[in-house]
């Protein structure tokens, strides 16, 4: 072949199989990239989120709005906190060893975080509320509905009492 014939040859090869070569190239910058090591998180990881003083804060407002009620006080007791459940990834290899490792993501500040799955509210065990208006059974009926419907705690568990 001469020289002619041969760059004709390469031009059309390289015309023809473009995206290959391109995918090709990408796959060796890539493998070249050096791999970073990564902390895995434990899992599940307690996170709260709302503030015992937000949810309260939340419920005295809206309990105060009830007709007659007056002021409002509420406080919660949580049995366990709210949960955090990451994502992770599992790799078992052929020896049958079990390698599992929580998903990281980058946000734009390059801040690395936990991929979450699922966030799963705090328990609560009780609730007392002291209000002005506590002499009525219409308020006091009202406030534990209104407190069992926020907290999913049962009725038996709300204590409504007068405030002085």
């Amino acid at each position: 072949m001469d020289r002619v014939t041969a760059k004709a040859w390469c031009l059309e090869f390289l015309k023809k199989y473009r995206f290959v070569l391109i995918v090709i190239l990408a796959g060796i910058i890539l493998m070249a990239l050096p791999e970073g090591k990564k902390e895995t998180v434990t899992q599940p990881e307690t996170v709260p989120q709302e503030t015992e003083s937000g949810l309260e804060g939340s419920l005295s407002e809206i309990l105060s709005l009830i007709e007659g009620a007056g002021k409002v006080r509420v406080l919660l007791t949580e049995a366990a906190g709210a949960e955090t459940w990451f994502q992770t990834d599992e790799d078992t290899a052929a020896s049958g060893d079990r390698k599992e490792e929580t998903v990281i993501i980058t946000d734009a500040d390059r801040a690395e975080t936990g991929l979450v799955r699922r966030t799963d509210p705090p328990i609560y065990q009780g609730a007392i509320v002291l209000c002005q208006g506590a002499d009525s059974p219409a308020i006091r009926l009202a406030i534990v509905e209104a407190v069992a419907n926020a907290t999913g705690l049962t009725s038996d568990k709300i204590s409504v009492l007068k405030m002085k």
